[in-house]
């Protein structure tokens, strides 16, 4: 906001008299003032009142004027255009669901996590990029989210590790960022007001047509009904066999042992160097991939991986899958969009939520235990609980917002979790998953 909000609420004549003007609550207002930001619906009663400009705001698609210094915008399907420094790749995003992730370490292993794709983060965290990039963080082969929004201009590495910086990683992935960003002002839009749609434009010219950018936001239907792991999956069947990675030694040897069938609806590497190293033999297939496919395998369990998009989109194609594999009485466990997935086929549903969870500090209560887990997120959709049919356990629930975080169904030896036991990044607290699959496995 280019004029202060304190200067706007002054010559409102204070927080009672701007609140009756707009519409809103005391308490409404005092969440401006602490944003930074005036949603953008109460803008012209404001300027009637003030004689305020639209330049007096924050930029919007009647100002497409850059700012001094500025090189790159974020802009909403509303209209609101953030402003900051571009840096990574010069060009212009497809129309993404703006989200935050409060994790403050990881932002290389969130950027490649499959799950993010569709998706511009916002990183709560300000130091973004500190210790640079490497090979070994990398979650999936390229970058799956469309661009970052960080507050802080990233720094020269200052780690061991580092083969790259931020912006030259983004650079060679052909994904922009976006930095001078008031996320905390984002961030509380995005949790009051849900998640946008939005458009990131670094242009290598400078010129920007905010109109067009907010149209074509304005324009995408967003990630309801939209099957993306298809996108994202593997396309031809693999052996994985690297373990989990460890300060000494790298990444693990491992052995095999148990025959585990992942499906690949945009499994994270570290999911799978889990399960090779509690002890199962990893081939990785297609997120389309069919029972009688999967069963010629001969598997001892079968994995569900998480992923990107609408779980009912992917659910054409992948219930009858796993409600296949179900019948044979093959022991299963799935996270993520797994779980999701794996819901649905019991007779569950799926919805989507306001704002959803994402980052590493994530409370989570185990109802078969009392047991509190600090877990690792990324989920725009839940399973309603509400759904489930007799015979399906809730397992886990969310100390956040009271959502569903897992299931089971003992009698077809199935279960999985909303959250990512595998971290990476974030706590190991539920690592202890993948044993219980081996132990289901017999």
């Amino acid at each position: 906001m280019h004029t202060p909000i304190e200067d706007i609420l002054r010559r409102l004549g204070g927080n009672e008299a701007a609140a009756q003007l707009t519409g809103v609550s005391p308490e409404a207002v005092r969440k401006w003032r602490s944003a930074g930001s005036i949603p953008p619906r109460h803008w012209p009663a404001i300027m009637a009142a003030t004689g305020l400009a639209w330049e007096d705001f924050s930029g919007t698609a009647e100002s497409g004027e850059a700012p001094p210094g500025a090189t790159a915008a974020l802009v909403l399907a509303d209209g609101t255009a953030f402003w900051g420094r571009g840096f990574g790749a010069f060009t212009t995003t497809a129309p993404s669901e703006l989200c935050f992730s409060t994790g403050m370490t990881g932002y290389q292993e969130t950027l490649t996590d499959p799950s993010f794709a569709g998706q511009i983060v916002t990183f709560t965290f300000p130091h973004i990029g500190n210790v640079g990039t490497n090979k070994e963080d990398m979650e999936a082969p390229q970058i799956f989210a469309r661009g970052l929004v960080t507050k802080e201009d990233f720094t020269a590495p200052s780690n061991y590790r580092a083969t790259n910086d931020l912006g030259g990683w983004l650079k060679a992935m052909n994904i922009p960022g976006i930095s001078g960003v008031d996320t905390r002002a984002l961030t509380l839009r995005i949790r009051d007001l849900g998640a946008p749609s939005a458009v990131l434009c670094h242009p290598e010219d400078g010129k920007f047509d905010l109109k067009a950018l907010a149209k074509q936001a304005a324009d995408w239907a967003g990630l309801e009904g939209l099957d993306l792991a298809k996108e994202v999956s593997c396309t031809q069947a693999y052996k994985w066999a690297d373990g989990v990675w460890s300060w000494e030694n790298g990444f693990a040897e491992t052995n095999g042992g148990k025959r585990v069938v992942a499906i690949d609806y945009g499994a994270k590497r570290n999911i799978l160097r889990s399960l090779a190293s509690a002890g199962c033999q990893v081939t990785v297939v297609p997120a389309t991939y069919t029972a009688e496919q999967i069963l010629a395998l001969t598997p001892d369990g079968v994995f569900l991986s998480n992923g990107p998009g609408d779980p009912a989109a992917t659910a054409t194609y992948a219930v009858a899958t796993i409600q296949g594999l179900m019948q044979t009485g093959v022991p299963i466990f799935g996270i993520c969009l797994g779980h999701q997935l794996l819901a649905t086929a019991l007779g569950g549903k799926t919805y989507k939520m306001e704002r959803g969870h994402r980052g590493a500090n994530q409370p989570v209560k185990d109802l078969t235990t009392g047991k509190v887990e600090i877990t690792s997120q990324n989920h725009g959709f839940a399973v309603d609980e509400k759904s489930l049919p007799e015979g399906v356990e809730v397992t886990h629930v969310s100390l956040f917002d009271g959502s569903n975080e897992g299931i089971a169904c003992k009698a077809k030896k199935v279960f999985s979790v909303q959250y990512h036991p595998e971290a990476s990044p974030g706590p190991s607290d539920s690592a202890y998953l993948f044993k219980r699959f081996v132990e289901l496995m017999g």
